[in-house]
């Protein structure tokens, strides 16, 4: 009876939930009219950032924040869908970290489409075939990956947000004795090189671009096996044989939402800069100096070569705030009197 009781209470809670559910639904779909009318964009990364972080910040209930964030993004995704579908371009096939990312940010109710590299998510982007599209762009145990920055320097894309997913590998395949052949992403090599050289002795590396492609290789190869996410198991038929295979358990992937224009300021934001500097005596300090006269936190620095003029290089540069704010438009004016190429890649909420 006491069970009975209980459950009766949940099935009130849930017939509440349901209604307020399909009310929230009613009033974004006159939004969403609203923003057809005025040719505003249905999906608005510092408006879904500033109200998740509100409900995080406001929760003392049982839920985590993260399980709060979950369970919103998919109420988001669903109730957008009702006056729109989103068309996401990620890096594939189906079950790669960028496409598990792309799903965190944007829903199950998206359409997601995959590409065979990064380059061809851009293009997609820039030629209106998707929404947006999803790129990794840092590992926090391996660095970055330095094609997404590259194609930032010849794109006319924006960043319009960030996502970061906690990595943990899995070894995936038919049976741990009968490994000869082990695919995956280099990077996901170096993540797993203690447990792999410790567990796989004798086996062939195979470097594939891609967790999904190294699955689908796995599931053909009598010997071989994949590591990746577990899901990669589910999606591609074969046994998780070992799991959080990775060597550092803080492993976390920043991935970076690509569209034809950034965001507008949510009040926690970042802008992404990519630069080069005059080849002069401390023309670096002078740059990084543009925002220290202004105490603007810089977390991120990056070189890459120029691939133009050998030994000529361009940073790419992460700070805290938003291009619109006038500490950070005073930063940028004293950055170009010293730059000789500057390019502001976006401003977007930052990721919590």
């Amino acid at each position: 009876m006491q069970l009975k009781k209980l459950r009766d209470k949940i099935d009130t809670i849930d017939e509440k939930i349901l209604g307020l559910l399909n009310q929230r639904a009613s009033e974004v779909i006159k939004v969403g009219k609203l923003k057809k009318k005025k040719n505003i964009k249905t999906f608005s990364p510092e408006r879904e950032a500033a109200m998740l972080n509100h409900l995080k910040k406001i929760n003392e209930g049982i839920f985590s924040s993260t399980d709060v964030e979950n369970v919103f993004r998919e109420i988001l995704s669903a109730c957008r869908s009702q006056h729109s579908v989103l068309e996401i371009a990620y890096l594939g096939p189906q079950g790669t970290f960028t496409h598990l990312a792309s799903m965190k940010k944007f829903g199950k109710k998206s359409k997601y489409l995959p590409t065979e590299s990064i380059s061809d998510v851009f293009d997609k982007v820039e030629k209106g075939e998707v929404d947006y599209g999803v790129v990794p762009i840092e590992n926090s145990t391996e660095g970055v990956v330095n094609y997404t920055l590259d194609m930032f320097f010849v794109s006319t894309l924006s960043i319009c947000a960030e996502i970061t997913l906690n990595i943990s590998q899995a070894l995936c395949g038919k049976s741990l004795k009968r490994i000869k052949r082990v695919y995956s992403n280099p990077q996901v090599f170096a993540q797993c090189r203690k447990w792999i050289s410790r567990s796989l002795k004798g086996a062939e590396l195979v470097p594939v671009f891609s967790t999904a492609k190294a699955a689908l290789k796995a599931k053909k190869d009598a010997y071989g096996a994949c590591i990746g996410n577990k899901v990669l198991a589910n999606i591609y038929d074969l046994k998780i044989i070992a799991s959080s295979i990775e060597d550092s358990p803080n492993n976390y992937t920043r991935f970076l939402v690509i569209a034809k224009n950034d965001s507008f300021a949510s009040g926690k934001d970042k802008t992404s800069i990519l630069f080069s500097i005059k080849d002069k005596v401390g023309a670096l300090y002078d740059v990084l100096y543009s925002f220290k006269s202004c105490s603007i936190n810089l977390t991120k620095i990056e070189s890459r070569p120029s691939k133009k003029k050998p030994w000529e290089y361009y940073f790419f540069v992460d700070i805290e705030g938003h291009r619109s704010f006038p500490f950070v438009k005073k930063a940028l004016a004293k950055l170009k009197r010293n730059c000789i190429f500057i390019k502001i890649l976006g401003s977007y909420p930052k990721e919590s």
